[in-house]
């Protein structure tokens, strides 16, 4: 039973359905999708060619972008075209890649938003300090980092996914491939290894957000002390959103991940893991974006930019 190779593909049966839930599902997916993705874009341009927004925090928010497009793009369009076609199909190459973008992608965003935690607790709690704090240097050393430490963290996991044996059994419980339900079918009796990774990785999750917790409790006892209600104002609707993004991310992951391997698979597994994949890509540019002044201000100016230079070419051309 040591050969891989007799399962050569996977079924994704999804949420199942009728054609016209289907029909129905890939509709919202493709909303989804698209508001994601013009979401996200919006904020890597602005953040890049902006000058004024060349900071740590939107430095940490663009690549938090980058990710959260990785991932929503490893797992929708796929699921997108499988309910077009009425298809559940997935090759055993296609099933790794997703499993590899998934982690990478999900691991890689918790350390961000951690370092991003760091970042507000320098700009709160140590605003004289905060420049030599959080220099270039340190924020380039925190991405990298975190891309380090969400890759090596996929490939252990998609390693010991993929060595396991896969025999008769093909149909995995979930829109996408995902390491819970992978582990549910596989016939290879050498499972506990990949579990026990599952729980460690989960421990220094849980590590990541007891960080962010203690950032956020000097921030909030800091921000109590301000005098001013408009300073106080202004820390909590940049910092108060942020900890909600991090508890519903953490929370749905641990639920999607732990869950299936503790009990058996239901519809709300797909539910938890429809929100931890589609939620973060989707509510990031709403809350750092359409919130933000200085986000709107780099908008207005890329609009403005654009259209001068619009109208300097029709001038131009009318000459």
């Amino acid at each position: 039973m040591n050969n891989i190779s007799v399962v050569t593909e996977f079924l994704l049966m999804g949420f199942g359905g009728t054609w016209k839930f289907q029909f129905l599902q890939a509709g919202i997916f493709i909303v989804i999708y698209l508001a994601a993705l013009m979401g996200n874009g919006l904020i890597i341009t602005i953040t890049s060619l902006d000058p004024c927004l060349h900071t740590p925090m939107y430095f940490f928010l663009r690549n938090l972008s980058l990710f959260d497009l990785c991932l929503i793009s490893a797992v929708i369009p796929k699921t997108i075209v499988n309910s077009l076609t009425h298809k559940r199909d997935i090759s055993f190459l296609g099933c790794a890649t997703q499993v590899f973008l998934v982690a990478f992608s999900a691991a890689t965003e918790l350390f961000l938003l951690t370092a991003m935690s760091i970042d507000r607790y320098a700009a709160i709690c140590h605003p004289l300090h905060y420049e030599v704090i959080m220099n270039k240097g340190t924020c380039v050393q925190l991405a990298c980092l975190s891309l380090f430490s969400g890759s090596m963290l996929s490939m252990i996991h998609t390693a010991g996914t993929f060595s396991l044996s896969y025999c008769e059994l093909n149909e995995i419980q979930q829109f996408f491939c995902d390491i819970p339900q992978l582990l549910a079918i596989s016939c290879s009796e050498h499972i506990t290894a990949e579990i026990v990774l599952i729980f460690i990785n989960a421990v220094l999750d849980l590590c990541c957000f007891v960080c962010i917790i203690i950032s956020y409790t000097y921030i909030f006892s800091t921000v109590k002390k301000i005098p001013s209600t408009e300073g106080q104002s202004k820390a909590y609707s940049t910092c108060i959103p942020h900890l909600t993004v991090v508890v519903l991310f953490i929370s749905t992951a641990f639920s999607a991940y732990l869950k299936p391997i503790l009990g058996s698979v239901s519809i709300t597994d797909l539910i938890l893991s429809a929100f931890y994949v589609l939620l973060p890509p989707s509510l990031n540019p709403i809350i750092y974006g359409l919130r933000n002044k200085a986000m709107k201000a780099g908008l207005k100016k890329l609009m403005t930019t654009k259209l001068l230079t619009k109208e300097n070419l029709l001038i131009y051309f009318e000459k």
